[in-house]
């Protein structure tokens, strides 16, 4: 199954997070399809971009959103 998830960098205590579309059965920080995005929780308030036709794409050929993702996708007004 494909997956609309967070992907982990940067440095310890400091997470900095890309949205990337990968298959569910590689690892968290393992290889991935496509980069939708990035997310900052760091930042106050939290920062995050996301390209809305490429995740309304990937949406609609089937790729399911994690909760956190879903999260932000309805903040970006994809969803």
């Amino acid at each position: 199954m494909v997956k609309i998830r967070l992907r982990r960098m940067g440095a310890k205590k400091a997470p900095f997070y890309r949205i990337v579309v990968a298959d569910s059965r590689f690892p968290r920080d393992g290889r991935f399809i496509e980069e939708l995005g990035t997310y900052n929780p760091q930042k106050q308030p939290s920062e995050f971009k996301i390209d809305a036709e490429k995740a309304q794409q990937w949406i609609k050929d089937g790729a399911q959103p994690t909760d956190t993702v879903r999260a932000l996708l309805k903040k970006a007004g994809v969803l």
